[in-house]
C-alpha cells in the first residue's frame, strides 16, 4: 500500500515521516527561547539530519516569529517548511502563507480544540461552530499551499463520533495531513492505536490522507505513545530535538527513530534520519537553549552507553551486543575521545570539529574557538573532546546583545572578593567594578550594574565537563523575569569566567524571550 502526498509523491507503506517542532512547540518551553539566527543555524541543522517536516514557528504570534518563520522558508531548502495556524484565527492563515511565500515546499498546520473540555471552557463555542470553522480554515489554507494540515486539539480526549465528523470535515475542505494530538499527555499507547485504528476505518477519504501523531509526555508516554500511534496507522510523527516542548515536553525525536530503527523487526518502519548526527543536534540544541538533557538520557544522555558494573564491562568486552543494542556510532559517539593537545595546528582543530559533527565555522568563530582551545591545552595534561565540544559551543553563538570581554577578581580569606568587568552591550562597552560575598557574587553583581535588569537568580549550577582538577566548569544559570524563565550555559577553566558566561548567555535569551507574546484568543 502506498500515499500520496503533495510534497512528497508517492510514500511507500514502510515509510514514516518525520515532522519536527523543535522551533515551534520546543521553543515554547519554560526555560527555552532562541533568536533569528539560532532559529536558523537549528532549521539547516534539521534539514540536513534528514528531517521532512520543520514547523518553523507560529507567524501571527509575534513580528520575531514570523520573521523566523519567513528566513527560514527562504534559506532553507529539502525540507518542507511548515508555520502554525489557528483554525478561526482572524489573520493567523493570511500571517502563515504570507511567512511561507518563499518556501521551497511550503505547508499551512492549522488546528483548533475538539475535546468537550476545551469547546466548553477554553473556546466558549457549539460544535456546530467548531465543525464549521474547521471547513472554512482548511479551505482558507488551500488558497495558499497545497500542502495543509490539520489538527484536533486535545484529539485524545474528544469523543470519538465528533472526532469522526471533524477529521471528515478536514478532509472534505482540503486537509492531506490529519493530525490527533494527545495534548496533555493524557493517553495510554493502548487508546492512541485505538483512535488511529478507528479513524482509518470509520472516516469517509482516510486513505486518502497521512495520520499523523503528537504525543505530550506528561505521564512520560511520549515515546510509547507515539510508536503505539505508527501501529494504529500514523505516517507521520511530530516530534523534538531532546523531547523538548511544553510542561514535559513532548516525543523525543532521537529515541523514536532509534526505537522504529533496532526494533524494525516490532514496527516495520523506516525514516530518513541520518542517526549518526542525532547526538551532534542533541547537543547544538543544548548549547542554543542552555539547558542540557540528563545523563541518563536515552540515545544522547552521556552514560547512554557507558558500563560500571563488572558483569556489563565484562560482557561488553566479549561481545558489544551482550549489553549494547546499538553502537554508540550509529547515533554520533566516538569510539575514542582523547585526541588533541597543546601542539595540535588550525588544519588539525578543524578536522577535529568536522569528526565531532559541526558544521564549518565562520573565521572569526574558529579563530576564537582556537585560541580557547590552545589556552585550555596549556594549562591541561590532556584535552577531551568533551572539554572541545564545551569551548567551541560556547563561542559559537550568533548574534548575541552582550558579549564577555574581560573580567578580573581579588578573593581571598583575608579581603572581600572584588569583580572588575568588561563587558559589551549592543556594541557599546560598559565597565563596572563591584565587590561581593564571595567571588561569584561579586561578578554577578558587576553583570547587574555594566547592564541594568530586574531578572533575578533562580537557578545556579555547576558540574565538570570532564574528570580532573583541570576539568573545565560547565555552569547553568536561570533567570526569572515577570514569570519567564531562561537558562543560561557557559563552560571555562576558571568556574567564575564559566559561571559570568553562562549569566550573560541567560541574559541574551531574557531580551529574545522578551519579544515573544501571546496570540489574542478565539472570539
Amino acid at each position: 500500500m502506498t500515499f500520496h502526498h503533495p510534497s512528497f509523491g508517492t510514500i511507500a507503506d514502510d515509510r514514516v515521516i518525520i515532522f519536527d517542532t523543535t522551533l515551534r512547540d520546543g521553543e515554547q518551553s519554560p526555560g527555552f527561547s532562541m533568536n533569528l539566527e539560532e532559529k536558523l543555524r537549528m532549521a539547516h541543522a534539521l534539514s540536513a539530519l534528514g528531517v521532512d517536516v520543520i514547523e518553523a514557528g507560529f507567524p501571527v504570534a509575534s513580528e520575531g516569529d514570523f520573521e523566523s518563520v519567513r528566513r527560514i522558508a527562504e534559506d532553507v531548502r529539502g525540507s518542507v517548511i511548515c508555520g502554525l495556524a489557528r483554525s478561526g484565527g482572524k489573520r493567523d492563515i493570511e500571517s502563515c502563507g504570507e511567512a511561507l511565500k518563499k518556501a521551497e515546499r511550503p505547508r499551512i498546520h492549522n488546528f483548533i480544540s475538539t475535546s468537550p473540555l476545551h469547546m466548553k471552557y477554553k473556546l466558549r463555542m457549539e460544535p456546530e461552530t467548531v465543525l464549521d470553522i474547521i471547513a472554512s480554515g482548511n479551505q482558507k489554507a488551500r488558497q495558499y499551499t497545497d500542502d495543509v494540515e490539520w489538527s484536533a486539539e486535545d484529539g485524545s480526549r474528544t469523543d470519538p463520533d465528533f472526532l469522526c465528523r471533524c477529521v471528515e470535515m478536514a478532509i472534505r475542505n482540503g486537509a492531506n495531513t490529519i493530525n490527533i494530538p494527545d495534548t496533555v499527555g493524557f493517553a495510554t499507547p493502548e487508546e492512541m492505536r485505538a483512535i488511529f485504528t478507528m479513524l482509518r476505518e470509520r472516516v469517509p477519504g482516510a486513505d486518502q490522507v497521512i495520520f499523523s501523531a503528537h504525543n505530550h509526555n506528561d505521564l512520560g508516554l511520549g515515546v510509547a505513545n507515539t510508536l503505539a500511534s505508527v501501529e494504529g496507522g500514523a505516517r507521520q510523527i511530530e516530534c523534538t530535538i531532546n523531547g523538548i516542548g511544553e510542561r514535559a515536553g513532548n516525543a523525543a525525536l532521537e529515541e523514536i527513530v532509534m526505537a522504529l530503527r533496532t526494533r524494525h523487526d516490532q514496527y516495520g518502519k523506516v525514516t530518513g534520519i541520518e542517526t549518526t548526527k542525532l547526538l551532534g543536534m542533541s547537543r547544538m540544541l543544548a548549547t542554543i537553549t542552555g539547558f542540557d538533557v540528563q545523563p541518563n538520557k536515552a540515545i544522547v544522555g552521556r552514560n547512554a552507553f557507558a558500563h560500571e558494573s563488572g558483569i556489563h564491562q565484562d560482557g561488553i568486552l566479549k561481545n558489544a551486543a551482550t549489553y549494547e543494542i546499538m553502537t554508540p556510532e550509529s547515533v554520533g559517539w566516538n569510539k575514542t575521545s582523547l585526541v588533541m593537545g597543546k601542539h595540535s595546528g588550525r588544519a588539525a582543530f578543524r578536522d577535529k570539529l568536522a569528526q565531532l559533527g559541526y558544521p564549518p565555522l565562520e573565521d572569526e568563530a574558529l579563530n576564537a574557538a582556537f585560541a580557547r582551545f590552545k589556552d585550555l591545552a596549556d594549562s591541561k595534561k590532556v584535552v577531551f573532546d568533551d572539554d572541545i565540544r564545551a569551548l567551541v559551543d560556547d563561542e559559537s553563538r550568533d548574534h548575541e546583545r552582550v558579549h564577555l570581554i574581560s573580567l578580573e577578581l581579588a578573593s581571598g580569606t583575608k579581603q572581600k572578593s572584588q569583580a572588575k568587568l568588561e563587558i559589551s552591550v549592543d556594541g557599546a562597552i560598559q565597565y563596572a567594578a563591584v565587590s561581593g560575598n564571595g567571588p561569584v557574587d561579586a561578578a554577578f553583581r558587576a553583570i547587574g550594574e555594566a547592564f541594568p535588569h530586574t531578572a533575578e537568580l533562580a537557578l545556579f549550577s555547576v558540574a565538570n565537563v570532564t574528570e580532573g582538577t583541570d576539568a573545565q566548569a560547565r555552569t547553568t544559570v536561570r533567570l526569572q523575569e515577570n514569570g519567564k524563565l531562561v537558562d543560561g550555559q557557559g563552560a571555562d577553566a576558571d568556574t567564575v569566567v564559566s559561571a559570568v558566561r553562562a549569566y550573560i548567555h541567560a541574559l541574551n535569551k531574557l531580551l529574545t524571550k522578551r519579544e515573544r507574546r501571546e496570540p489574542e484568543a478565539l472570539s
